[in-house]
């Protein structure tokens, strides 16, 4: 036997690697689709630039940045409420 058949011999088969990984047991939880990202790059924008322009744009912009970052916090807490018990930590 030459070196080549022994290496071939030695590696397991696709079909004992298959066999050897538990099925998939549930779905991947993916937020839907929100504005919320957007607000908040806005709030900050406007929070940034009102420190050069007028201090009356960098309250605009912290009160969208404020709103915004609650309602997000809000939109994952209700999105961890939903998920199944044994995922809560």
């Amino acid at each position: 036997m030459s070196v080549s058949e022994r290496r071939v011999q030695a590696e397991p088969e696709v079909d004992d690697l298959v066999s050897d990984v538990p099925a998939a047991g549930e779905e991947i939880h993916l937020p839907g689709p929100s504005i919320i990202p957007v607000t908040t790059a806005i709030g900050i924008t406007l929070t940034v630039i009102g420190t050069t322009i007028d201090l009356l744009w960098s309250a605009l912009g912290l009160i969208i940045f404020l709103v915004s970052v609650a309602i997000w916090i809000r939109d994952v807490r209700r999105d961890i409420e939903e998920l199944p018990e044994e995922h809560h930590h």
